[in-house]
């Protein structure tokens, strides 16, 4: 939708951008954003110090408070979006505009110049003085991937937008050469205060979500279903906009102390088994919650249907039951007093109304609306016509056929809506043609499945006198319904309450129900730095293993900041880095965590380096991905996140692997604590540890998980402990995939001639006294051949006794 008529239009004249440059300054925040099926990417720069922040694509509501939120955030003297806009962004700026207090520049574009190809190209061709000049277009572009997320389509499209209005209005180079383009001197990552930045491979990596094709033949084309994730295992909504809800805390996880208090007492309440009554009723209410945007939506078109109108009625009705409810538990609940207060009287208004007025039977009968008796004095007296109107028209039909010809054994008094009253009757066998259809002192219609149907004088009197009684009740039930409407979409504001404290009940209940049945624990939240976690599980594989052995995790402010977890492989090193990962990302949603204590540090951002992927569409290498979020997580991080390592440096040689790992982890080991981040890694360089390439400080902590070697079997204990795992027991794993027991031998042959620096000699040639028998064998049968024979066939011989032997490997 074309936003002329509320911004000015960009136009290329230069002066006409710059304007006078003693009258105007140059603006110092200049904010591009789209927004686009419920998501908002945005990004903006600062010319005070020529960075460019963005912000991923994040989902945002209707009303997009998310990006409102943003620009009260930032207050930019521009905002650039496109001309080709959804309703939403639309209604967001004309809302901006009756801002009498702040009032930007509102900058549209046409929606081309928002183009992924352009935008990407104008991100390659900015001018970036930290990177070299003679730098090729393939490395820019992956120095780029290692800061901005090329995952994210929205944020690179207004990124392009972004770019092009620098360049035209030469922010902070007004008075420089026109080949001096606007310098962007570093890219941050931008995100709300008190939301924490977790990116899309965090959310891949802990399998917060996961989407599988639905499993019904006829949904394979309608979308996707909830795999086996932590969102799949939280989400017991019965409402819509519940599970909606949910969706968005888990893609916003906050800091905000206050907004996980309130959800934590509610979680708490749910959670204890004397609710357990007062949860279930208040479940069986929500189901009744619909769709209630849609709702009034139609309500406003006059698109309303029956079965609308039976929804809205369980809605509202269900909602009162709710606050009624809910005004009997403590209002010292946050929660609870909001609903108590925020569920007015308009509720019983509305409930009352449509019960006093739909007739919910005889609508569903007539699959059309209608209403109650005693409702309109007028409808009532048509419709005690329309009932009368049987024997009235039996009665006109016995006088019709007196008047007829006597070969008319039969006729009937019809009513039609919009046409009227008909007299109808058989047609006899001498009517064949249509001019013997007509009959002294009546008009001819039509014909219908050999009758004829006329109307006649005394029809033409019952159309007078009744009119189209059909049509006339449906018009006056149809206004009735117009002011139905209008009086409740007055009281519009109260539903949407009712909608937005149904979906927070719905949300807290569903999460306090997976913390009663799986054993969660409130989380003690604090602004501190530290995480302590007593006997922490995963909460997926704690549901898929019979067995599962809890840990513990510690990190202090200054001591054990940095952990360094070796074992062997399938120990459980990558599981225990994702339970600390998951027990952390559940408390920033306000949820239970599955451990007996837990006491967390709020962290501002979850980075990972965990799985290695690859895109085609970026044209980097695995080894090149990984790197990239490496690099992420050490240029983004800070003394308040958490970074989860897992196998960093395998992708290429092991002596480069090796130096990658030990040059960032000692990266972060020598910064001060306060600025060293909540760091596991999980590594089999044992040579990390044995060569000692990380420096010596409190801040460093090394774990191993307890194996035990049963004669030649290896079995994994799964315990944490303090120390240095001093074998990666390959040769066991081995042999528990299934690898043959000749093969593992001789790798275990290979790896300790390599170790020990022995010359390692190969197995695929035969040994020298072999080789040697099998030459004089070979001599004596040719010996013995006598050359003279004429029956001796010598090239058979040569076949089957010399070319065998000589294409054996020597």
């Amino acid at each position: 939708m074309a936003l002329q008529n509320v911004v000015r239009r960009e136009v290329t004249n230069q002066a006409s951008l710059n304007g006078d440059d003693e009258e105007e300054e140059s603006p110092e925040v200049i904010l591009s954003v789209l927004a686009q099926h419920g998501q908002v990417g945005l990004c903006f720069y600062d010319s005070k110090d020529y960075t460019l922040h963005y912000m991923a694509d994040t989902p945002d509501n209707t009303d997009l408070n998310l990006l409102e939120r943003v620009i009260q955030e930032i207050s930019p003297h521009v905002i650039i979006t496109s001309a080709k806009q959804e309703r939403s962004m639309v209604r967001f700026i004309h809302t901006l505009g009756s801002n009498p207090d702040y009032k930007p520049e509102v900058v549209t574009y046409p929606y081309v110049d928002f183009g992924l190809e352009v935008s990407k190209q104008r991100l390659l061709s900015a001018h970036l003085p930290f990177l070299p000049a003679s730098i090729t277009e393939r490395e820019r572009l992956s120095y780029l991937t290692s800061y901005i997320s090329f995952d994210s389509p929205l944020m690179l499209r207004s990124l392009g937008a972004l770019l092009k209005c620098l360049d035209r209005r030469r922010v902070g180079v007004e008075l420089e050469d026109s080949s001096v383009g606007v310098p962007i001197l570093q890219f941050h990552t931008y995100t709300l205060t008190g939301v924490v930045y977790v990116d899309k491979d965090t959310y891949s990596i802990l399998q917060i979500f996961k989407s599988e094709l639905h499993p019904s033949v006829y949904k394979l084309q309608s979308g996707e279903k909830e795999g086996l994730s932590l969102y799949g295992i939280l989400n017991r909504c019965k409402c819509k906009f519940g599970s909606t809800l949910l969706r968005r805390w888990f893609l916003r996880p906050t800091r905000d102390m206050a907004v996980l208090h309130r959800r934590q007492e509610a979680i708490r309440f749910f959670a204890s088994p004397r609710n357990s009554d007062v949860a279930g009723t208040l479940q069986s209410l929500l189901r009744n919650i619909r769709n209630i945007p849609t709702l009034l939506r139609r309500m406003s078109l006059s698109h309303t249907k029956v079965t609308d109108w039976q929804s809205l009625y369980k809605t509202v009705y269900s909602a009162v039951c709710i606050r009624d409810t809910i005004r009997l538990l403590p209002q010292s609940v946050g929660l609870f007093r909001e609903i108590s207060e925020g569920f007015s009287d308009d509720l019983q208004y509305i409930a009352s109304l449509i019960s006093k007025v739909v007739d919910f039977e005889s609508s569903s009968t007539e699959n059309c609306f209608t209403i109650k008796p005693n409702v309109d004095p007028a409808i009532d007296e048509k419709k005690r016509k329309m009932m009368g109107l049987s024997d009235l028209l039996t009665d006109v039909a016995r006088r019709e056929l007196e008047l007829l010809d006597s070969r008319m054994a039969s006729c009937c008094v019809i009513y039609i809506p919009l046409i009227g009253f008909l007299l109808s009757v058989p047609r006899l066998p001498s009517m064949a043609e249509k001019e013997d259809f007509e009959i002294a002192g009546l008009d001819f219609m039509f014909l219908s499945e050999e009758r004829l149907h006329y109307r006649s004088q005394r029809t033409k009197e019952l159309d007078d006198l009744l009119g189209d009684l059909h049509c006339d009740i449906r018009d006056m039930e149809t206004a009735v319904m117009t002011q139905l409407q209008t009086a409740i979409l007055e009281k519009s504001s109260s539903l949407y309450k009712v909608l937005e404290l149904s979906a927070e009940l719905d949300c807290l209940m569903a999460m306090s129900s997976a913390s009663q049945e799986y054993g969660y624990t409130s989380p003690k939240l604090a602004a501190h730095r530290r995480i302590v976690l007593t006997q922490a599980r995963h909460p997926l594989l704690e549901l898929c293993s019979p067995v599962f052995v809890p840990n513990s995790f510690q990190s202090s402010e200054s001591h054990g900041r940095v952990k360094v977890i070796t074992g062997p492989n399938s120990s459980g090193k990558s599981i225990y880095l994702k339970q600390v990962g998951l027990a952390v990302f559940m408390a920033l949603i306000g949820s239970d965590v599955p451990a007996k204590e837990a006491e967390i540090g709020l962290v501002d951002g979850i980075f990972t380096r965990m799985q290695s992927r690859e895109s085609v569409s970026v044209g980097l290498s695995t080894f090149m991905i990984d790197l990239n979020q490496m690099a992420h997580a050490i240029n983004s991080s800070t003394g308040n996140s958490l970074v989860l390592i897992d196998e960093f440096g395998k992708g290429t040689n092991t002596v480069d692997g090796l130096s990658l790992l030990a040059a960032s982890i000692s990266h972060w080991l020598k910064e001060v604590p306060g600025k060293v981040p909540h760091v596991l890694l999980a590594t089999n360089f044992h040579s990390l540890l044995q060569l000692g390439l990380l420096p010596s400080t409190d801040l460093l902590s090394l774990l191993t998980l307890e194996t035990a070697v049963d004669e030649d079997e290896l079995v994994f204990l799964y315990q944490l402990k303090e120390g240095i795992c001093q074998s990666s027991y390959a040769a066991n794993i081995a042999k528990l995939a299934g690898l043959p027991n000749s093969l593992v031998q001789r790798g275990v042959e290979v790896s300790e001639l390599y170790r020990t620096g022995k010359t390692i000699k190969r197995v695929d040639r035969h040994s020298l006294d072999e080789h040697t028998y099998r030459c004089n064998s070979l001599v004596e049968k040719f010996l013995r051949v006598d050359l003279n024979d004429k029956d001796v066939d010598l090239q058979k011989f040569l076949k089957d006794e010399l070319l065998p032997s000589a294409g054996d490997p020597l």
